[in-house]
């Protein structure tokens, strides 16, 4: 007889059930364990966004626009694979594990947006501790950082590019992005191994940076360190010269830098980025995801309830 066949990853039902048990192991951390964990999974999103900006400073110049975004999106992903291996609480993955759990009533409602608030807010506080230490690092007395000032000047106009998004476009965009990212986790989830779990994230979440999709705690660094660097008067020069061509005339390096004092302000990165993208998130991850495999895969019918009602009793 031949024998059956020994997967290397959990089926999609398995993966399911696993995702409802860790919606309620983090249902249950202390909120000091949530403000650590919270953190690290900021500043790691954070790093590989800036390794992302300083790779993508002049890839697209040598490779081509595609080429360029296809490897910023590549070294990203740095970031969530430290987050799901080393252990860290993130708030767009936990948009599909907390929904899970409350769905199936693993957790209270009350958990899941105790969970997020918390998270939300030292995902941005890891974000922002990053920030300021790579700002000091390479920018700080007017230094330029590395190339001459050109990784700078490409997160100068990440930021620009981002708060010059209409609202509603970065809502759509944060939907597709984490529809994605979590999608990256469930892959991750059904991995046995190291391996294969960094293979279950590397490509949908290079994915989704190199389509240009919008994810909220990946913004709490891109943004702040635009803005940062955006009063040094070299890094704008530098950003301004790379987005109008080398044949710029100076109204065009004006009106680049123009842009800049407009929109590259902290009102408007929450009002025009943090809050349109944050709630598409939770509709990506939460609805697209995380529903859509509890419905598929977790929720029993009402015929089944009640039978596990009727053997219960039986047994009492």
């Amino acid at each position: 007889m031949t024998p059956p066949v020994q997967l290397n990853c959990y089926l999609p039902g398995e993966v399911a059930g696993a995702a409802c048990n860790a919606s309620k192991a983090k249902s249950t951390l202390s909120f000091g364990k949530l403000v650590v964990l919270g953190m690290l999974a900021g500043a790691y999103i954070g790093f590989g966004a800036y390794f992302a900006t300083t790779v993508g400073s002049d890839a697209a110049k040598f490779l081509g626009n595609g080429v360029g975004q296809l490897l910023f999106g590549a070294v990203f992903t740095v970031g969530l694979i430290t987050v799901v291996i080393a252990g860290a609480e993130l708030f767009t993955g936990n948009n599909m594990f907390m929904v899970v759990g409350a769905l199936q009533g693993e957790i209270s409602w009350r958990s899941l947006i105790w969970n997020w608030v918390v998270v939300w807010v030292f995902n941005f506080v890891g974000a922002l501790i990053l920030v300021l230490i790579v700002y000091g690092a390479f920018y700080s007395d007017g230094a330029l950082g590395l190339f001459n000032g050109s990784v700078g000047a490409k997160a100068l106009a990440i930021a620009k590019g981002k708060l010059e998004l209409a609202w509603w476009p970065a809502f759509f965009r944060a939907i597709l992005c984490n529809w994605l990212v979590c999608l990256a986790v469930w892959l991750a989830l059904a991995s046995k191994d190291v391996i294969g779990k960094i293979f279950g994230i590397f490509f949908p979440i290079m994915a989704f940076v190199a389509m240009g999709f919008e994810h909220s705690v990946a913004n709490m660094f891109f943004i702040p360190m635009g803005l940062m660097v955006s009063d040094n008067e070299t890094i704008l020069n530098v950003a301004a010269a790379a987005a109008a061509g080398p044949e710029a005339a100076q109204a065009a390096l004006d009106g680049f830098k123009t842009a800049v004092a407009d929109h590259l302000n902290w009102g408007t990165f929450f009002y025009k980025n943090m809050i349109p993208v944050t709630i598409g998130n939770i509709i990506g991850g939460g609805i697209f995801v995380g529903s859509a495999y509890w419905f598929t895969y977790v929720r029993k019918s009402k015929k089944a309830k009640a039978e596990e009602a009727a053997k219960a009793a039986s047994e009492k």
